[in-house]
């Protein structure tokens, strides 16, 4: 039977169009967006829109990588420290210490902390003690690692508290158990600096601690009664002496960019007990590491906080430094109740310092950024076993402190208030520093204009 004309071309339309609409689903698979869900098309074909997004434009003046280390100040402990980490079964477990801190810590690219004791063991004829004379377990190591750190600082005042054999001991177990160790050497002929690369960065980093001065035999002293027998295990400096100590640090900095470093960090043991603010030694000794092409100087010793700065180069007018002169302690006993002269607990506080590295396509890198977390050590007694753990303030996370620190009300109030101490000290700094390290703004365009003749001349 024959159809009619009509009929013949209504169902040569409907054959259009189903074509039609499975040309477009082709077309759609073909740009599909990865990872997106593929659309089912319905029982009754219906036009399909998928959205297409335009690339975003590559910002030419954006890193091409960047690098995040983060430091925290003195790993101070005291004996009281020490017992809190000690187990029924005598052994030592100090990771109650570092249970707040180390998400953040282990979200850096390279964590770096001071270790102000020594690791001597109980086999030399030490015990495990604080100050004047600290010994500690091995333990602590293993805790400061599985918090996220990757180096620990051994060049301290106290770094002979134990002789030769804790000195060596300390730099040995550190080593044993995986961490970067920088200040103190086992061999006269190692390296006194180092490079690591952190995501393609190549950041040289060196450790230098102050000494007290020399004995009749010419050797250094350290806490005003240790010497160090045998030379070149340990990178010093002493206040009397300094041109010796700019010249040699010189020559490492040279040597650290010969080996591919991209940037400097030196990490410093200096200033004075309890001093809110840079002594003069700090402030003048700042400028002349400036002036020799450091990119950043990291302090530590006074137990508190002090102020940090953006230094400009005498030799260089491009070349800037971020200073931080202390980060505090990151633990220790030192209570406002124990501290004559810091009665107001400055020395239960401290910071987490973050330095961002950018590298760029010309390969150039600089510090893009600083930021600061303050911390608080939370002394107090759980099932009447006193613990040290220490708290990040985070202005950010404040409404939080209380049940992701497991705080009483009483210990809240003392986060808050360190929190402030902290503030007082470094905010403007802070903000002084971060503007110095802002890009500078395009200035606006204007229409050109002609001077006038009083103008040209």
């Amino acid at each position: 039977m024959s159809r009619s004309p009509q009929k013949k071309i209504r169902i040569l339309s409907i054959l259009i169009a189903i074509l039609a609409v499975a040309d477009i689903l082709v077309i759609s698979a073909c740009f599909r967006v990865p990872g997106k869900k593929a659309r089912v098309p319905a029982t009754e074909p219906t036009e399909i829109q998928e959205e297409t997004t335009e690339p975003e434009p590559t910002d030419p003046e954006a890193p091409v990588s960047t690098a995040t280390v983060l430091a925290t100040g003195d790993l101070l402990m005291h004996k009281k420290v020490i017992d809190s980490g000690k187990q029924e079964d005598g052994s030592y477990d100090f990771s109650s210490i570092f249970r707040y801190i180390s998400p953040i810590v282990q979200q850096a690219d390279y964590a770096v902390a001071n270790l102000e004791t020594t690791l001597a063991g109980t086999d030399n004829g030490y015990a495990y003690s604080g100050n004047p004379k600290f010994n500690s377990p091995d333990a602590i190591v293993d805790a400061a690692k599985d918090a996220g750190f990757q180096m620990l600082l051994t060049a301290n005042n106290h770094s002979l508290d134990t002789g030769l054999v804790g000195f060596k001991r300390t730099v040995q177990v550190v080593r044993e158990k995986g961490l970067e160790t920088l200040g103190t050497y086992l061999t006269a002929d190692e390296k006194k600096w180092t490079v690591v690369n952190v995501n393609g960065i190549n950041l040289g980093m060196v450790c230098y601690t102050y000494s007290d001065g020399f004995n009749q035999s010419g050797k250094p002293v350290l806490n005003f009664v240790n010497e160090l027998s045998e030379d070149g295990l340990l990178n010093y400096f002493t206040y009397n002496h300094l041109p010796e100590f700019y010249e040699e640090l010189g020559t490492y900095v040279k040597e650290m960019k010969a080996a591919g470093a991209d940037a400097t960090i030196l990490f410093i043991h200096w200033g004075t007990e309890y001093r809110l603010s840079a002594d003069t030694n700090q402030t003048a000794m700042a400028q002349a590491l400036c002036d020799l092409g450091i990119d950043a100087i990291v302090g530590g010793h006074p137990h508190v906080v002090e102020p940090i700065d953006l230094l400009t180069s005498s030799q260089d007018p491009s070349h800037k430094t971020v200073v931080l002169y202390s980060l505090g302690n990151a633990v220790s006993n030192q209570r406002k109740e124990e501290i004559e002269s810091r009665p107001t607990g400055e020395t239960e506080d401290g910071l987490l310092y973050r330095l961002t590295f950018g590298k760029y396509a010309d390969g150039t890198v600089k510090i893009d950024a600083v930021d600061l977390i303050p911390t608080w050590v939370n002394m107090n007694s759980d099932s009447g076993s006193r613990l040290y753990p220490i708290i990040p303030l985070d202005p950010a996370n404040m409404d939080s402190w209380q049940s992701s620190c497991n705080l009483t009300d009483s210990q809240l109030l003392s986060a808050k208030a360190s929190l402030n101490r902290t503030n007082q000290i470094i905010a403007a700094s802070l903000q002084k520093v971060q503007a110095g390290l802002a890009p500078a703004e395009e200035p606006a365009e204007t229409e050109p204009t002609t001077a006038s003749s009083e103008e040209a001349a």
